[in-house]
């Protein structure tokens, strides 16, 4: 069966899994925590930076050329995004958060814009992001083919639904903390990101450089856990003084058999 014809063979199932996935829509966001807030005159900043260090994995191509709107969608020569690291060891897509020492009287308010996760050139964009517990994830579809959303959480969950053309879009609420959830496509296996979802806005991801910044801490003691895909977690004990900036470093390098 050619590629096309076997995309619009798995159409009709999973546009049923649309339908089976679909429900009432959620609750209005309701604020996390027992309604203590944090002062904005004594918060404070993190800031930091994820590096690599040893011989980098080899690059993975992308084999795309089974679904012709892929390849014109992805460019010449795909490489996976995977393992991102810099000419100075900068590791990007570290995804880095407070894990511990959050006060849970806190309270914090849940964004109704949802996060936009994009399916562009076949590929998941971006690879690694952040989302509270009860703000919505919209994953749409850039690219013009059929593609599924299929999430698979620990704590929340599951969902496999499909964005079957160009510009469908499918809205889904994660409703308690996880780091991370995976998400894949079924029709494109390359397909990969990464969602943490937390019950606070004290999270960052890596840019290209490695740098991550979280503002906004109040004063106390953290957990700070940063984790990447390949190469698994790291933390960091950090004290935050009041208006104080405080750093932290996670140096990554690879397992054996990575």
């Amino acid at each position: 069966m050619s590629p096309s014809r076997l995309r619009f063979a798995a159409l009709p199932a999973l546009l049923y899994s649309t339908a089976a996935c679909s429900g009432p829509p959620p609750p209005p966001p309701q604020p996390a925590g027992g309604g203590k807030t944090v002062d904005a005159a004594t918060a404070g900043v993190l800031s930091g930076r994820a590096t690599f260090t040893g011989t980098a994995p080899a690059v993975q191509a992308l084999r795309m050329g089974a679904d012709p709107a892929c390849v014109t969608g992805a460019g010449p020569n795909p490489q996976s995004d995977a393992v991102l690291i810099g000419a100075d060891g900068g590791l990007q897509n570290v995804f880095v958060y407070v894990r511990d020492g959050l006060d849970s009287a806190y309270a914090f308010d849940i964004p109704a814009t949802p996060v936009v996760l994009d399916q562009k050139g076949c590929i998941y964009t971006p690879r690694v992001l952040g989302v509270r517990a009860g703000q919505p994830i919209e994953v749409l579809n850039s690219d013009d083919t059929l593609h599924n959303v299929h999430a698979l959480p620990m704590m929340n969950q599951e969902f496999n639904t499909g964005t079957p053309f160009k510009n469908s879009k499918a809205t889904r609420t994660f409703t308690v903390p996880e780091v991370m959830v995976r998400f894949k496509c079924d029709v494109h296996p390359w397909m990969a990101a990464y969602v943490g979802v937390t019950t606070h806005p004290y999270f960052a991801v890596t840019d290209a450089s490695g740098a991550f910044e979280i503002k906004g801490l109040p004063p106390g003691t953290y957990t700070i856990e940063a984790w990447h895909e390949r190469f698994g977690r790291q933390t960091s004990m950090v004290t935050i003084d009041p208006k104080g900036a405080q750093t932290a470093t996670f140096t990554f390098a690879a397992s054996p058999g990575r």
